[in-house]
């Protein structure tokens, strides 16, 4: 008979069989000692965190809350001003007549368009240079630049309404006169630069007033599409750079793609700005009860321009009740063009 191995004398273990040894065997894995638990360290976190939901529940809760009350209470002080319109449809109309409360007669088309022609025409202009900016500053500006250029940038959501304002009429404007007597002259037989309603050199145009405009939300939108950039994933750019690409073709391949999103939503909140100021278009935007002609040398009021200019006339109810039904279509519009931009900023992160 072949001796057997005695393979645990050779490894040198003690024998499992081995009787009497009265000696626990340690195992090579030894099992990990349970972590003892403080029940009321627990207790205390757990009711941390239901605190904390309780409270973030109740501030997104609150925030619907308050956009419900500020729309039902446009439409309450609305309802009695409409009720006394003798418009057939206030929405196709451009008349505002309020003298009479028996009989009144408004309508916001003329205001719906100048308001959005002016926030276009203002958007149209600052998102280009914003992106230009917010490139510059994540890709191509040295360290020591790039921060207080920034700054600076930043700076100009920090000027009041009013100097915009001041500074558009008095300053801006006779420089834009030969620009947009040019432009007229030249190039007048297109419908954006044909004679308007108001002066061409005067300076109260929409020209002149979405210029003002596009300068007023460029650091809304250079900031968050900035933002955005700088969280582009390093090891996509240096993986396109060391395929050989160029600095240039690394922006348009990897940090436009990735940033696009949120130069979507900069440029809709800077949108939403544009569509509710009011200080700086009352002062450089002048009124008339001419049409509207979509030229970019009218004039005439925003939503939140005429109500500001007609404060006066908020002592009689109807007559704020007029208003306060511009201010209801001007709230469905902020809402409207918000929900597009969240619905086009989920769509492209989807895809």
């Amino acid at each position: 008979m072949t001796d057997r191995l005695d393979v645990t004398e050779a490894s040198g273990l003690p024998d499992p069989t081995e009787a009497g040894s009265g000696e626990a065997i340690a195992s090579p894995h030894p099992a990990p000692t349970p972590i003892s638990t403080n029940p009321s360290k627990g207790a205390k976190v757990r009711l941390a965190d239901r605190i904390f939901r309780g409270l973030a529940e109740g501030s997104g809760v609150l925030i619907v809350v308050i956009i419900a009350a500020i729309g039902a209470f446009l439409l309450w002080r609305a309802i009695p001003a409409l009720a006394r319109n003798e418009e057939n449809f206030f929405l196709y109309s451009g008349n505002w007549v309020t003298t009479d409360t028996s009989a009144m007669h408004f309508g916001i088309l003329d205001m719906l368009q100048v308001t959005v022609y002016v926030s276009v025409f203002a958007l149209v202009l600052a998102m280009p240079v914003a992106l230009g900016i917010a490139i510059f500053l994540t890709q191509y500006a040295p360290r020591r630049l790039a921060g207080p250029l920034a700054y600076t940038v930043d700076l100009l959501a920090a000027v009041p309404s009013i100097i915009y304002g001041v500074w558009g009429l008095y300053v801006l404007a006779p420089v834009l006169k030969p620009v947009a007597e040019w432009l007229n002259q030249n190039l007048g037989w297109i419908f954006l630069f044909k004679t308007g309603n108001a002066s061409v050199a005067g300076g109260g145009t929409i020209f002149t007033a979405g210029i003002v405009l596009a300068v007023m939300i460029l650091p809304i939108i250079t900031a968050v599409t900035r933002e955005v950039f700088v969280q582009t994933p390093r090891g996509q750019i240096e993986a396109a750079l060391a395929l050989g690409a160029t600095r240039w073709e690394v922006v348009k391949t990897t940090v436009l793609p990735f940033g696009m999103s949120g130069y979507i939503s900069g440029a809709m909140l800077g949108l939403g700005r544009a569509l509710g100021e009011t200080v700086a278009l009352l002062i450089i935007l002048r009124g008339t009860q001419q049409a509207f002609g979509w030229s970019l040398f009218d004039a005439g009021y925003t939503f939140a321009s005429k109500i500001a200019a007609a404060a006066s006339e908020f002592n009689d109810q109807y007559k704020a009740g007029a208003y306060i039904a511009a201010g209801l279509v001007l709230f469905i519009l902020t809402f409207i063009v918000n929900s597009l931009a969240r619905a086009a900023v989920a769509g492209r992160s989807k895809s």
